[in-house]
């Protein structure tokens, strides 16, 4: 038998099934070994926000290519994510294909997403009041960072939960990508166009937005605690509609049938 050419990719079949073997692992991590690899996602995540924030300083953020160009910045989140090593929530949405298919339980699915929901939020906060003490707030960086903040805690929570229905859809996309991959290249340009996208559309990601409030508000941002909770509300439930049934569910019925194997 020959081996696998590392450049050819996955088949969406097997991908399915990687994706639920890695869910099912994932579940069963050790809790503490399950937080702090959290605790690092959100960090991860909030560095590509806080370049992000940098590359918009000083330009109109509602140009198309200047979003682009911060989208291929903000990638570097998943980036260190999937090629560092950590557990996001939002990706984390996969796991569902395991609990379909009668391989996880789903009480074993719901704490593992609160405990990285919570490392998570703690990573993107700690990562954001590390930012506040470099002085790199007090600029153009702050300006941008209190402008963002203060419009995400402006969104109706219509806009909110769609718009992070479609935002994870694409993250999901990005990692299911990633499986397909068998290089660190492969991967890291399985994960950058989907990214760039629902940062070029204006797509609300709730780990990323675990950073932007804390930095907006170290930054001087008006904006009320209980708009940003309604914001993170909203966007981690249409976070769990655009992953878990829009991408995890769809492909459990594509790929494995629509019926436990």
């Amino acid at each position: 038998m020959t081996e696998p050419n590392h450049f050819d990719a996955h088949k969406p079949k097997d991908i399915a099934a990687l994706i639920e073997t890695a869910g099912v692992a994932k579940a069963h991590l050790p809790l503490v070994q399950m937080f702090v690899l959290a605790m690092l996602a959100g960090a991860f995540i909030g560095f590509g926000a806080a370049a992000y924030s940098m590359t918009m300083a000083g330009v109109d953020a509602t140009l198309g290519p200047a979003r682009l160009l911060g989208g291929l910045v903000f990638s570097l989140g998943l980036i260190l994510v999937i090629i560092g090593g950590a557990e996001l929530f939002t990706g984390n949405a996969l796991m569902v294909m395991a609990v379909v298919d009668g391989k996880l339980p789903l009480p074993l699915l719901l704490r593992s997403w609160l405990v990285v929901y919570l490392g998570n939020l703690v990573g993107a906060v700690g990562l954001a009041i590390a930012f506040g003490l470099t002085g790199l707030l007090d600029g153009p960086m702050g300006t941008v960072a209190a402008t963002i903040a203060e419009a995400k805690s402006t969104l109706s929570p219509l806009h909110a939960f769609v718009r992070g229905a479609l935002c994870n859809a694409l993250v999901c996309l990005a990692v299911w990508l990633t499986f397909a991959a068998r290089t660190v290249v492969g991967k890291i340009f399985a994960i950058l166009w989907p990214i760039t996208g629902f940062v070029l559309l204006g797509l609300e990601h709730s780990i990323a937005n675990m950073y932007f409030f804390p930095q907006g508000w170290l930054a001087g941002a008006d904006t009320a605690p209980m708009g940003a909770i309604s914001n993170l509300i909203w966007v981690t439930l249409g976070n769990i509609l655009g992953g878990a049934g829009g991408v995890a569910l769809a492909y459990w019925v594509a790929y494995r049938g629509g019926v436990r194997t």
